[in-house]
């Protein structure tokens, strides 16, 4: 059985793979229909204008996601090589629950209290991620 620290980076990473993965079917429908070729997006920030936002903002929310996943990555490592487990086990579900709450925000739309939320949940990582750090010191 995973420990709940390897359980929350797993879970991390699969919600990033899945968010790529929506883009990625909405993607192959539009090439298999014939409205776009499969170069048509370009690599960067800019989304094609005829792209819905809910996938210009799932995209852009994995692409923050992959982002802050070495953060994570990092953290577990050093616990789960220091037979420290321990301590990032009591946040790192916590983190998961918090980065998919930033997602979910994310994808709902970009007003001002959406984007102050989304930014609630992205400190509340950022606090878990402290909290671990100062666990993980000597």
């Amino acid at each position: 059985m995973l420990s709940a620290s390897l359980m929350g980076l797993l879970g991390f990473a699969a919600w990033a793979v899945l968010l790529v993965f929506v883009v990625l079917l909405f993607r192959t429908a539009v090439v298999f229909t014939g409205k776009k070729r499969a170069n048509s997006w370009p690599r960067g920030d800019k989304a094609p204008a005829d792209e819905p936002g809910i996938i210009t903002r799932i995209g852009h929310a994995h692409l923050n996601a992959v982002e802050n996943l070495p953060i994570f990555v990092a953290l577990v490592a050093i616990a789960f090589a220091s037979d420290q487990l321990a301590i990032t086990d009591k946040f790192a579900m916590w983190v998961l629950y918090a980065r998919i709450a930033q997602s979910v925000t994310h994808m709902v739309g970009v007003t001002h209290w959406l984007v102050f939320i989304r930014a609630n949940f992205f400190a509340i990582q950022l606090l878990l991620y402290g909290f671990m750090i100062l666990g993980l010191l000597p």
